[in-house]
This record gives structure tokens, C-alpha cells and sequence, in this order.
């Protein structure tokens, strides 16, 4: 008798532990793809891009938001010394900055770019969820991370990299999507304890992104460029910089009626002279990030995941040069808006497919590859923890 022999099956992968590498970095793309929506209804006219589109964007940031939530629950609950260790990790743990932010971007495109969804009440119910979330955890991550930094981590000054910067822009983007609740506060006391919440939290970030900013840039200068997979991350000092000019202004908007006079023309007075200096920075730094990128392009900088960082941050800017426009009525910031749209979309095109491809192959799951040993210094460890 013949007895058949069938092939052993091949072992499946459980679901737990395809999330087992699944780092908080990964928020970068729900904010990535939330600011597609937002910065589009922020371009003049409202037409340069149909609204069902934009729409469309913020649907898939909620979805992709809401995915990542789950696996990022089954990481901590299956993963818990992994967990910890990204905590300890000085390359991973500001990325905890992102799930703020992302949590806020979504909740802020429901008020903007995903009101023709699901129409006004529903949004300002979820946006009023993920705001109160969102600022509770960026609150507490500029706090946390550089704690963890000062007695945990142990870094070193050729260490620094913008990472560092995620978890005290955080504040500032509850700082710029704030305004949008306050019109459905009740009035009085509520709609302007919220604003000028929004403003403690504009200069709380403001004061502690200078402090940090200065280590980064020496480093930079004094320690040569980044690490290839790094590079892309000098886009995220342009957060901070749009960021601040679109929460200033944003502020000023919503401070008529809430706030008492003369400090409501005060506000918007300073969103011009605040916001047009710091634009101009943020197209130096803009100018000096391309040149770093291109330079990394011709020396062989493969996809990772450190290239969501080329997507929100522009998106910032856009929404700060349509404040500008806005403000002081300048053309000139209306086509600075919708060239930084052009980019913005661009990046998100080119994040997105890499993204996309690499979920396929299964490669951004897998474990990090282990750096040969002529190459371990701090500075490999940071690219293998920012790149996944």
C-alpha cells in the first residue's frame, strides 16, 4: 500500500506577532495623510481640489488612525518588553509625540476636511474625543520623553536628531486646532478658557522647541549630516515653525467676542508679526532640507519610514502661509499656499507607495537588522529605531 504523502503546512504567522516591531513612529502616517485634508480646505478659494476628495483623505486618515489604535493595543498587551524597550530607547521614544498628534489631526479634519461626511454634530463630538485624548497624551509626553531623556536614556549631544523635537511640538498642534471647539463652547468663561488654554499651550511648545532646536542644528553643523535614513527627518523642524504661525492665527480668528478688547486686536496683530518672520525661516529651512535630501538621494537613501516626516510638517506650512494670506492679504502667501500644497501632495504620494510596498513585502514588520559591528555606534541605533 501506497501511503500518500502530503507536504507539511506552512506555519502561520500569529497576528500578535506581526505587530511584535509595530513602533509609535507609525502615527506618522495617519498625521501625514490627516493634513492632505486639512491643508486643502486651507487653500484659496476652497476649488483648487474637489471637496470629496479632501473628504475622502480624512475618511482614510480616521480609518488608518483607527487600525493602528488596535494593533498598537495587542503590541502593548502581547509585546510588553518590547513596549518598554521602545520607552528606553532614545531613538524611539519621542515618536510617542506622534500618537498625539495624530490623534489630533484626526479629530481636528472632522471640523474641516470631513465635515461633508458626517455633518456637524457628529464631528464636533469626534473631534471633541480625540482633542481632550490627543492633548492629554501631548501633555504628557512633553513632559515624559524629555524625562526619560535626562535620567533614563543617557544620549549624548552627537546623538541629537529633529526626532527630539516630536514630543514638544505636540502642545502646539492642540494649540492649532483648538479654535476650532471654541465657537461651540458655551460663551463666556468656557469658550475663552479654551483659548487661551490654546495659547499657554502655542507658548509652552514655543519655548520648549528653542531649547531644543539649538542642540539639533550643532549637532547638524558640528557633527556633520545625518545618518541616510535620518535625513529626511530635518523636515520635522518645519512643524514647529508652521505649526505656531497657523496656531497664532488661528487664535487671533477665533478671539473676537471671546476674548475682551484691546487683546483681541492684540492677537491679531501679533499672528502677523509673529507669522511672517518665522514663514521666512521655514522656507530657509525648507531650501536647506532639500539640499540635504538630494544630497542623500545621490548617495543611495532607500525608502523608510522617517519619510512620512517629508508630509505633515510641509502640511503645517501650508496652513500658515493660508493664515498669512488671510492676515495681511498678501497674493504672494496664496501661491506660496498651493506650491506647498503641490509639495505636500507629492510627498504624500511618494511616503504613501513606499509605505504600501513594504506592507506587502512584509519588510517595515520585520525585526531590524542588526548593524555590522564597525557600526554600532548611538548614531546606527537611532536610524534602525526612526527608519522602522
Amino acid at each position: 500500500m501506497v501511503t500518500a504523502v502530503h507536504p507539511s503546512p506552512v506555519p502561520s504567522v500569529p497576528r500578535a506577532a506581526r505587530v511584535r516591531h509595530l513602533g509609535p513612529n507609525w502615527y506618522a502616517a495617519v498625521m501625514g495623510t490627516a493634513v492632505l485634508g486639512t491643508a486643502g480646505i486651507a487653500l484659496p478659494g476652497h476649488g483648487a481640489v474637489p471637496r470629496g476628495v479632501l473628504a475622502g483623505t480624512w475618511a482614510l486618515s480616521l480609518i488608518a488612525l483607527t487600525a493602528l489604535l488596535a494593533a498598537r493595543a495587542l503590541h502593548w498587551i502581547h509585546h510588553r518588553d518590547q513596549a518598554r524597550a521602545h520607552l528606553l530607547d532614545p531613538a524611539v521614544a519621542p515618536f510617542y509625540g506622534c500618537l498625539s498628534m495624530a490623534l489630533l489631526a484626526v479629530g481636528g479634519g472632522a471640523l474641516t476636511a470631513g465635515l461633508p461626511l458626517i455633518g456637524t454634530r457628529t464631528a464636533v463630538a469626534l473631534d471633541t474625543v480625540l482633542f481632550t485624548a490627543g492633548t492629554a497624551v501631548g501633555l504628557a509626553a512633553a513632559v515624559a520623553v524629555p524625562y526619560l531623556m535626562a535620567v533614563r536614556h543617557r544620549v549624548e549631544p552627537a546623538q541629537a536628531t529633529p526626532v527630539w523635537l516630536l514630543p514638544l511640538v505636540a502642545p502646539m498642534v492642540s494649540a492649532a486646532l483648538g479654535p476650532l471647539l471654541v465657537p461651540h463652547l458655551p460663551p463666556g468663561q468656557p469658550r475663552e478658557t479654551l483659548l487661551l488654554a490654546c495659547f499657554a499651550m502655542f507658548g509652552l511648545s514655543l519655548f520648549a522647541t528653542l531649547l531644543m532646536l539649538p542642540l539639533v542644528f550643532a549637532r547638524l553643523i558640528g557633527g556633520g549630516p545625518l545618518p541616510l535614513a535620518l535625513t529626511p527627518t530635518m523636515f520635522l523642524v518645519l512643524g514647529p515653525l508652521g505649526q505656531s504661525t497657523t496656531a497664532v492665527a488661528k487664535i487671533a480668528d477665533a478671539a473676537p467676542g471671546v476674548v475682551p478688547a484691546p487683546y483681541d486686536r492684540g492677537l491679531g496683530v501679533f499672528a502677523v508679526l509673529y507669522g511672517v518672520p518665522v514663514m521666512g525661516f521655514a522656507l530657509l529651512w525648507l531650501a536647506l532640507c532639500v539640499a540635504h535630501v538630494v544630497r542623500a538621494r545621490r548617495a543611495g537613501m532607500g525608502f523608510a519610514m522617517t519619510w512620512w516626516a517629508f508630509t505633515f510638517p510641509v502640511g503645517t506650512c501650508v496652513t500658515g502661509a493660508a493664515a498669512l494670506a488671510r492676515h495681511t492679504g498678501l497674493v504672494v502667501y496664496d501661491g506660496l499656499d498651493i506650491g506647498l500644497y503641490a509639495v505636500l501632495v507629492t510627498a504624500w504620494l511618494a511616503a504613501a507607495g513606499g509605505t504600501l510596498r513594504g506592507l506587502l513585502s512584509g519588510e517595515l514588520l520585520a525585526a531590524p537588522r542588526p548593524a555590522p559591528p564597525a557600526l554600532r555606534p548611538a548614531t546606527v541605533r537611532t536610524t534602525s529605531g526612526a527608519a522602522r
